[in-house]
């Protein structure tokens, strides 16, 4: 597979960001709005904006169920800040409600570095992207509290874990799609050429 379709899911969140990072990472990008979409596709950003407004909407959509599927079929997956609390298999403080896809063993914390005023960027070094540190927007952004044997840290700041990766699925509590560096997008890209 040289160029591989990669989906963004299009519920909520920074969709047109990640769009344009996977185009530049050398993947076709559309956005994922139902399930035969979704079915289409050779891999899955989920993007940031409001984790438990995100699984509600993945549940009207008629997605919740088949996004679990794919993910334990071992479709690649991305997610960034609410993606990655979407990808836990445990939050510590969830909302009423709110559901999570699964597919990375890791206890995340919402919010855990502050509210939307508390937000900032910061130089982090990814294990897998080369060329230096990338520069991460932390926005309400979660921390993973702890990750299972099957998990694998991928960043920290500050002492905190924020990044994990696990099998095909890849998770990061920062915005680097907010920032011009595709980088992380270009791992992302590698890893779904690497699955087909």
């Amino acid at each position: 597979m040289t160029t591989p379709l990669i989906g963004v899911l299009a519920l909520q969140g920074d969709v047109r960001e990640h769009l344009i990072a996977l185009a530049s990472a050398d993947a076709v990008a559309r956005p994922v709005r139902r399930p035969e979409e979704l079915a289409e596709v050779d891999g899955l950003v989920i993007p940031g904006g409001e984790s438990t407004t995100i699984s509600k909407l993945a549940e009207l959509f008629g997605l919740m169920e088949p996004l679990r599927e794919r993910i334990r079929a071992g479709m690649p997956v991305y997610g960034t800040c609410a993606g990655l609390i979407m990808l836990a298999d445990k939050i510590l403080d969830p909302r009423s409600g709110q559901e999570t896809l699964g597919g990375i063993d890791m206890i995340v914390r919402r919010n855990a570095f502050g509210r939307q005023n508390e937000s900032f960027e910061a130089a982090v070094e990814v294990a897998g992207v080369e060329g230096g540190p990338v520069e991460g927007v932390f926005i309400r952004a979660p921390w993973v509290e702890s990750i299972g044997a099957r998990a694998e840290v991928v960043a920290e700041h500050d002492g905190h874990i924020v990044a994990v990766r696990q099998g095909n699925a890849l998770a990061t509590s920062f915005h680097p799609e907010l920032t011009g560096d595709h980088r992380v997008h270009a791992l992302f890209v590698d890893m779904v050429r690497a699955a087909a």
